[in-house]
């Protein structure tokens, strides 16, 4: 979007954002407009919530529910199943336990546009969630491409302000793969040229399906397409987003996941929110799921813990893949204890979710992202706060949790605790780990 601007003075980083473009509707005709477009999905969800609405493991509306819904809502098999994904991805409808609930959004949907419009941007966000590209979709990683490309699209229709031919968003859309390849050392994709414009087709159907845009035929040979006011707004909050993040001391907006999140361990819990957000924004949100999942895969605790509180921002939209890597060992206790958030569980009840193993296992991570990142008391500190109750029996539990790097966690307690005694006890079971003795 331009080339490099010079660093702005610290009294312009202070300065307050600019105003939206002339023409943007007011926040509450915004907010009419989302909801204008979200109504058959509040019917679902309201009809969820009166009690019939149930749903599997998977979140996905069973035949007989959809059914029903149809007939006592008068819409087709077809725009239930369509709903119930818009609802969820809108945080109307959130499950647990295998049954539907209602979302924090649809208690506060009448009263409160803020909540409103955060919900249809959540919706906006997981475009590609809400419409797979199914035929188009043959090669995946040239659909992640797509995906990863649309952002600038918009972008483009954005500054554009008004309607642009689609040929040019094709052309835009082809030079911006290639880019992509080229950034990653990769060669063209074989015939990558002709699903383009399947492709380009699909991200426009499907940015229309979520109330972002609409293409529109201006004749037999030129096809053109613009946002709509809805679509015009959000683009310009995430340009704005970008803008401030990349003003900022903080900015990281280009950088991968694993060097953000390295930034963001500096900062306090405000700002590093801040910067996730922003990072967020500058990309399709299941690319940055994916990356910030595979950097929770990593050795490193610290950011294995940073990665999903980052994921903590991205919300609802992010559940499928979070719920998919709660089968992974390393990623287990972190992904289970996101999930009962989002689910709304009591606080005091998210722990028991958890085996013993697991919290043993969890206390051995985090207590490696302390000793690789803080100082000995915080390590003290994190002893003292474990759930077992005493020291004994903490050590019995993570002896058997099979975490790799226990014995160096045991081995820096034991080095950093003031009391001989404790100290005594964790080098004990430090060596019991090591040598595999009872």
């Amino acid at each position: 979007m331009g080339g490099p601007a010079a660093r702005p003075t610290a009294t312009a980083r202070r300065s307050r954002p600019p105003r939206p473009p002339e023409g943007t509707p007011a926040l509450s005709e915004l907010a009419r407009q989302a909801r204008a477009e979200l109504a058959d999905t509040v019917r679902l969800a309201r009809w969820a919530e009166a009690g019939p609405g149930t749903a599997g493991p998977t979140g996905i509306l069973p035949e007989p529910d959809v059914q029903q819904a149809a007939a006592d809502l008068e819409l087709t098999d077809r725009q239930i199943r369509a709903a119930w994904d818009r609802a969820r991805l809108a945080g109307l409808i959130e499950l647990h336990q295998g049954a539907a609930r209602p979302g924090w959004r649809l208690r506060a949907w009448d009263r409160d546009n803020t909540a409103v419009l955060r919900g249809w941007v959540a919706l906006f966000d997981a475009w590609s969630l809400a419409h797979p590209p199914g035929d188009a979709g043959a090669d995946p990683s040239l659909v992640a491409e797509v995906v990863e490309a649309t952002p600038q699209l918009l972008s483009f229709l954005h500054l554009s302000s008004g309607p642009v031919p689609v040929d040019s968003l094709l052309d835009l859309l082809r030079q911006r793969v290639a880019e992509l390849r080229t950034e990653r050392h990769e060669p063209p994709a074989d015939g990558a040229h002709d699903p383009l414009p399947a492709l380009l087709d699909w991200v426009l159907d499907a940015v229309a399906g979520v109330g972002a845009l609409h293409p529109r035929d201006t004749g037999a040979d030129t096809r053109e397409a613009a946002l709509t006011p809805l679509g015009n707004w959000a683009v310009w909050v995430k340009l704005e987003q970008i803008c401030v993040a990349a003003q900022g001391p903080a900015g990281h907006i280009e950088q991968s996941a694993e060097k953000m999140l390295r930034a963001c361990a500096r900062l306090s819990p405000g700002p590093a929110r801040a910067e996730y957000r922003a990072w967020l924004a500058a990309r399709p949100v299941g690319l940055a799921v994916a990356e910030l999942l595979e950097t929770a895969r990593g050795e490193d605790a610290l950011l294995r813990g940073l990665a999903f509180e980052a994921l903590r921002v991205v919300g609802p939209p992010a559940e499928p893949v979070v719920r998919a890597a709660s089968g992974e060992p390393t990623l287990r206790p972190y992904a289970l204890l996101w999930l009962a958030e989002q689910d709304g569980d009591d606080p005091e009840a998210v722990a028991g979710l958890l085996t013993r193993e697991e919290t043993a296992w969890l206390w051995v991570d985090t207590a490696a992202a302390v000793a690789d990142h803080g100082e000995g008391q915080l390590l003290v500190s994190h002893l003292d706060a474990a759930v077992q109750g005493s020291v004994r029996a903490l050590l019995e539990e993570i002896r058997g949790a099979g975490h790799p790097r226990t014995v160096q966690v045991l081995v820096a307690l034991a080095a950093a605790h003031p009391d001989p005694a404790v100290a005594k006890a964790v080098r004990r079971a430090a060596f019991q780990v090591h040598t595999g003795g009872a």
